[in-house]
């Protein structure tokens, strides 16, 4: 178990935690919370030795095994199965104990570690990496592309992909979810749940907290309190301390007053003397009761849009993709992701907006808010629409060198150009106020933005968006870098919103709390989605069970032995005489002579491959071990080689039939 004792944590000279005692015990899921900045992250740096205690005592068993998500974007030509396999550090180091193992006469050694080797799964790491992969959100045709090729999303996906490889005794994950889209975060729930270590994760999900976790650690004010449940009991018993504490300290507080009062009366007379002397001391022996100090609100809400077109939005036939890149041939069609979307978005409704990933669902977004265009159909916007777009890159639109009130003042200046003011006052004292409602006070307006934390940032963005006082609000996952305060203000400004909302996002409680309604993205088209919610997960986990048992049924076709499908003859083919019939067989005779003696090897080598697995599962004495090691590993290399020189005759073969067409 891990246990911290009366510990003490500091960043420079501040105090983060202070005389902390916590026990967690093996194979517990931990939610971490706590406001930012709180020292979640510090304690995860003690946990994992990248910190150390300032005071106290801390254990973690040394033979525990640790998995957590590195922070370093990967910079590798590597394919994505082979990053995220190199991530079982069990299997590195047995493949490492073979290769060494393998240049000495040492027999027994050598047996030892291919047995190692074998139970590491080295048989099946490419299919259990792969059904990691596809599980948050990857396509089965981007298995085997560079790690170089993804965004730096999808790179942090393959680090998550690679930490949940590593065999752990203790799990880490700080803000997992950040990177994925909704069917990413149901399979990775589901993938945690049956997970058999000890795990402690830091989340503002909390419908993913109360999914995983059974115990939540709050940190507060430098104490370190341990809750038994999930998120939502944790906020129960807390609301209940919170209250037992304020009655408690409005009763201490009462005799305290009275205390004072005989004090204050009765210490000059010499008859009382005695007794006041002796309530002074009982005031110094009290142990005082703090007053409750609950965590500042925050909140805001978006201003009375000045009119409310209806229909806001008009599609007809549409089609929404991307134009062919500048640089690709002239006629070059542009892609289309989603096509034939004919839907109405009438004044206050509320649209969530669900689909796996890669269907389009940002696309359509982009293409509303006049991101980009469409490519096909008739898309008609009612009279007066003032769009507020909250895209996932919203962030990166910020200039690092800039402060808060540059970007407001900024803002008020482009809408004046544009003639798109809806009574907004544009005074600096009126923006420096406005600022102050989204927690931008004193200093703060003059920080450059590129100090300050992720956040902070969406903070800014989400005041900048209030300020244009929109009546369509697209927001394409504006929770990324909120904190469970600031997600619950946004829902609740949300829902007090007089327009239109379309929402995207892996966020489950904004989207039951906003969305009455749901669009499904899929199969390139858009169409109302019936169920809600829970039906919808249900639907995604079905999806990614299909698309797993696919790369498994791909990877275990690639290793064993190809089968020949009788393919019909080309139709001009069929129509040439006997003779063109004739030499055709006559140029493929000795290929396929080559091909029956390629598939009667693999056969035999194939059984041989099974027949040594089935060995290998067996106690054997330790050098017919490495006997059999070595004798799997040349079948192997062979098979590799056959199978290659399959496809190169087939291939030859087919140019054969194309070539005399």
């Amino acid at each position: 178990m891990i246990t911290i004792k009366n510990v003490t944590l500091r960043r420079s000279a501040k105090v983060l935690l202070e005389g902390a005692n916590v026990t967690l015990n093996p194979g517990e899921k931990v939610g971490l919370v706590g406001r930012n900045g709180a020292g979640k992250s510090s304690l995860f740096a003690l946990l994992n030795g990248n910190l150390q205690e300032d005071s106290g005592e801390f254990y973690i068993p040394t033979q525990w095994r640790m998995g957590q998500v590195s922070q370093d974007m990967p910079e590798t030509e590597q394919s994505a199965t082979e990053f995220v396999i190199e991530g079982d550090t069990v299997l590195n180091d047995a493949r490492a104990e073979v290769a060494a193992a393998e240049t000495t006469d040492d027999g027994e050694r050598l047996g030892n570690a291919y047995m190692a080797l074998y139970d590491a799964g080295e048989h099946d790491a490419q299919s259990r990496a792969q059904a990691l992969i596809l599980g948050l959100g990857f396509k089965t045709t981007e298995l085997d592309n560079p790690v170089n090729s993804f965004s730096g999303g999808w790179r942090m996906r393959l680090q998550l992909a690679r930490a949940l490889m590593c065999p752990s005794d203790l799990l880490l994950l700080d803000e997992p979810t950040n990177h994925l889209d909704l069917d990413a975060l149901v399979w990775l729930e589901a993938w945690l749940k049956r997970y058999e270590g000890t795990m402690v994760v830091i989340s503002h999900d909390r419908e993913f907290l109360d999914a995983v976790t059974n115990v939540t650690l709050h940190i507060d004010a430098g104490k370190l309190v341990r809750y038994g449940g999930n998120y939502s009991k944790f906020e129960d018993m807390r609301a209940e301390q919170m209250e037992l504490q304020q009655n408690a300290f409005s009763k201490q507080q009462d005799k305290i007053a009275h205390l004072q009062k005989f004090i204050a009366r009765f210490k000059a007379k010499a008859s009382k003397a005695k007794q006041a002397q002796s309530r002074v001391k009982a005031l110094d022996r009290m142990e005082k009761i703090a007053p409750l100090l609950a965590d500042a609100d925050f909140s805001f809400e978006f201003k009375e849009p000045a009119n409310l077109p209806n229909p806001m939005l008009s599609m007809q036939g549409v089609s929404v993709g991307y134009p062919a890149p500048a640089d690709a041939p002239a006629g070059t069609p542009p892609t289309v992701i989603v096509q034939n979307v004919s839907r109405s978005v009438l004044a206050g409704q509320r649209i969530g907006i669900l689909g796996a990933n890669g269907q389009g669902k940002s696309t359509l977004v982009k293409t509303i808010a006049r991101d980009l265009q469409a490519i096909g159909g008739d898309m008609t916007e009612g009279k007066g629409l003032n769009i507020g777009y909250f895209a996932q890159q919203e962030l990166d639109v910020l200039h690092p060198a800039d402060n808060p009130l540059d970007h407001m003042i900024g803002l008020a200046k482009k809408l004046t150009i544009d003639g798109k003011l809806a009574g907004q006052a544009t005074r600096e004292q009126d923006l420096r106020s406005f600022l102050g409602q989204f927690n931008f006070g004193g200093d703060m307006v003059k920080q450059a933005v590129g100090s300050m934390s992720g956040g902070e940032k969406a903070r800014l963005v989400l005041c900048m968006l209030v300020w244009q006082r929109p009546n369509l609000l697209l927001m394409d996952e504006p929770t990324n870098h909120l904190d469970l305060a600031t997600r619950e203000a946004l829902s609740m400004a949300l829902n007090e919103f007089e327009g239109t909302v379309m929402l995207v996002s892996h966020d489950r409680a904004l989207l039951r709390a906003v969305c009455d309604e749901f669009w499904m993205v899929s199969r390139g088209g858009v169409e109302p989605f019936d169920g809600d919610l829970d039906d919808y997960q249900r639907y995604l986990l079905d999806e990614g069970k299909r698309l797993r048992a696919e790369a498994v049924a791909a990877a275990n076709a690639a290793a064993s032995k190809p089968v020949l499908v009788a393919v019909a003859p080309p139709v001009g083919l069929a129509k040439d005489n006997g003779q063109q019939r004739k030499d055709i067989n006559e140029k493929k005779r000795p290929l396929k002579k080559e091909m029956d003696g390629v598939e009667k090897s693999m056969a035999t080598l194939e059984s041989e491959k099974t027949a040594l697995h089935d060995k290998l599962a067996t106690p054997l004495p330790p050098a017919d071990i490495a006997d059999a090691g070595k004798r799997l590993k040349v079948v192997e290399d062979e098979l590799a080689k056959l199978e290659l020189r399959w496809l190169e005759l087939t291939e030859a073969m087919e140019a054969i039939e194309a070539a005399m067409a």
